[in-house]
């Protein structure tokens, strides 16, 4: 796992934070145990906050910019207002007592990114999932919760959509194994209900849907459910996100990434096109 799942605040502003002093430091020619002796620490936490693995103290970015030799005003006052934005807690942190730590991250990275490109077998994707399904799906994976618990996990999942229904909003390509769509979940009418979502939402400039059909039965992602996080910012690199049953990984070095990107490709290449997803979505809705 390359990104450490933080505890609060912005995991991308603390990645472009630390990329930004990384930048600094090697411009003004000191190594990492340099910079660390100047503000009393090891070379180890200079790694860590340049690669945004840990909260940053104000007064130590400071004087790491004095010591890379940063003296205009409006440049420090930018970075030192990235601190701040690094260490202010996100909308979703209100949730942060019913979501695992691990998913926390997720939430901060999907909230940054400007494309979200996902395959999904087992259910339709979270963030196409109405308020119905959603609640079906979190109730079959949590019998115990309680109602409170429950809808307050719902109303998450409704926020983080919001983004993506705005005209402005980033781009969401979702690739849905035929098999998800064809599981009832909820019952007829809930099923129903997210079908005909699917095809409302894919009719969104800025929303992709696509099906893998069942007649391709080995194909490029046989290794299951993955999705594919890319920023605005040039600095920062795409980010693979991967679940499991009780954790994720986060993969963002090009060596990881790339096979990723290439079952994304073929995923494409081999499932319905759009005009497609929504004949085939018209059919399961009509047989219901």
């Amino acid at each position: 796992m390359s990104i450490d799942p933080p505890g609060s605040g912005s995991t991308v502003r603390r990645i472009m934070l630390g990329a930004s002093l990384r930048r600094l430091r090697e411009a003004s020619g000191l190594d990492r145990g340099q910079a660390g002796f100047h503000i009393r620490a090891s070379e180890s936490k200079i790694s860590r906050m340049e690669l945004g693995r840990v909260g940053f103290k104000t007064r130590d970015v400071e004087d790491l910019l004095t010591l890379y030799g940063v003296v205009d005003d409006a440049e420090r006052r930018a970075l030192l207002e990235m601190v701040r934005e690094a260490n202010t807690p996100g909308w979703w942190h209100k949730y942060s007592s019913e979501l695992p730590t691990w998913f926390t991250t997720y939430v901060g990275l999907e909230e940054a990114a400007s494309v979200i490109r996902t395959y999904e077998v087992q259910f339709v994707p979270g963030l196409l999932q109405t308020a119905s399904y959603a609640r079906s799906v979190y109730q079959l994976g949590n019998p115990d919760a309680s109602p409170e618990k429950i809808e307050r996990r719902v109303h998450m999942r409704m926020q983080r959509q919001e983004r993506f229904t705005q005209k402005d909003g980033p781009r969401l390509w979702a690739v849905i194994d035929e098999a998800a769509l064809k599981r009832t979940i909820g019952g007829r009418e809930v099923m129903s209900e997210q079908l005909q979502h699917l095809l409302e939402v894919a009719a969104l400039p800025n929303i992709t849907i696509q099906v893998m059909p069942f007649k391709f039965g080995k194909h490029a992602a046989e290794g299951g459910a993955f999705s594919i996080l890319r920023f605005p910012e040039s600095d920062l690199s795409d980010v693979v996100y991967v679940e499991q049953l009780w954790g994720a990984l986060y993969l963002d070095k090009r060596e990881d990434i790339d096979p990723y990107l290439t079952a994304m490709e073929q995923l494409c290449v081999e499932s319905t096109t759009p005009g497609g997803t929504v004949e085939l979505i018209g059919g399961l809705l009509r047989k219901m």
